[in-house]
């Protein structure tokens, strides 16, 4: 399966953001290449995320789990240092979403953004 990789051209709303704040605090955001790597391994993962400024290595790493499991991959607007602030993290560039529900909510709202 190919992986899509929409990207999210528009800055992120504070309420995407704060919507991944929520998740990590519910305990299904996993953070980190290995928090990403493990989470897609164990089956927990559901969708796989991508900061802006992700470089080119972590993006085909990314691609590669996700692939791996057939698990939808998107490239997000914000940067690093926006993601790793606003879900009080040291710098990721990668994430999993671990929760179905939670991943539908947030695709829905990304596709929101981008339609405004």
């Amino acid at each position: 399966m190919s992986v899509s990789l929409p990207n999210w051209r528009r800055t992120m709303s504070d309420d995407v953001l704060g919507f991944l704040g929520l998740m990590r605090r519910a305990g299904k955001l996993s953070n980190g290449e290995d928090g990403t790597r493990q989470a897609v391994r164990s089956g927990k993962a559901v969708l796989i995320l991508l900061a802006a400024d992700a470089s080119a290595n972590t993006e085909k790493k990314a691609a590669a789990l996700a692939d791996s499991r057939q698990l939808p991959l998107i490239r997000l607007s914000a940067d690093k240092e926006t993601l790793s602030s606003a879900l009080g993290v040291a710098g990721g560039a990668v994430f999993a979403v671990c929760d179905r529900g939670f991943s539908q909510a947030l695709q829905k709202k990304l596709r929101t953004e981008q339609e405004e």
